[in-house]
């Protein structure tokens, strides 16, 4: 099984906005300092910035797209006050650590997969206290691949000691999660925890809380050793049903 981390496991999107708020006090360039992450981001994969460096290099090109053209040591200091920020308000979704519970109990092996630093996940997996589930953390940076490239999916099965045919992935982006994993072999699980969300692709299946994985587990991939009983008793704790 292999899980993605901010926006699946943790809710990473409000505590951005959050810290991104408190810098500039406006909540509607959220989507331009996506757009800047992604493409900085992009340039680490590649291997042309340190994360880091990204950090700084992306904040300066985001105000500069506001039209405030930044020294490095005003940049230096604004981008440590969101980081500080950001770290103050990191949360696990509530359906996060009793799917993790659940898979390890049903004998899972377990991979956290994400395109962020691998520094930075460290950290907060630990901070939050959930990196004792993961046999492994298969990082874009440190790989030089990021989803949806089927070399990051195959490495984390690999490290696992199992085939992309037998492996699950979930995540919360339809392209770079889910289909991702279903093109590079795996079974594609899109996480759509936001409403009125578009209709996945084929071959990939949909679900609205990690509270429902154990039942798609049992239901659609017929995963051994696994009970109808078993998802009903997640949902139960979960406070689904």
């Amino acid at each position: 099984m292999c899980l993605d981390i901010d926006d699946t496991l943790v809710d990473f999107t409000s505590s951005a906005r959050r810290a991104l708020f408190d810098l500039i006090g406006r909540d509607d360039m959220w989507p331009c300092w996506q757009r800047t992450t992604d493409e900085h981001v992009a340039r680490v994969v590649a291997g042309e910035l340190s994360y880091d460096a990204m950090h700084r290099a992306r904040t300066k090109a985001f105000f500069a797209d506001l039209g405030a053209l930044l020294d490095d040591d005003l940049v230096a200091t604004l981008e440590e006050r969101r980081r500080t920020q950001l770290w103050t308000t990191w949360q696990l979704f509530s359906d996060a650590i009793p799917c993790l519970d659940w898979l390890r109990a049903a004998g899972f092996k377990l991979a956290a997969v994400t395109n962020a630093s691998g520094d930075h996940q460290r950290a907060k997996l630990a901070g939050l206290g959930i990196a004792r589930f993961f046999d492994t953390l298969v990082i874009a940076g440190e790989l030089g691949a990021a989803k949806p490239d089927p070399v990051i999916f195959h490495t984390a099965c690999a490290r696992m000691g199992v085939s992309p045919a037998e492996t699950v992935h979930v995540g919360d982006l339809l392209d770079t999660d889910a289909v991702g994993a279903r093109d590079a072999g795996l079974h594609g699980v899109w996480l759509a925890r936001t409403p009125a969300r578009p209709a996945a692709e084929p071959g990939v299946q949909t679900i609205e809380t990690l509270a429902d994985l154990p039942e798609l587990l049992v239901s659609e991939y017929r995963t051994p050793d696994l009970t109808a009983t078993a998802g009903a008793d997640f949902r139960c704790r979960e406070g689904v049903v």
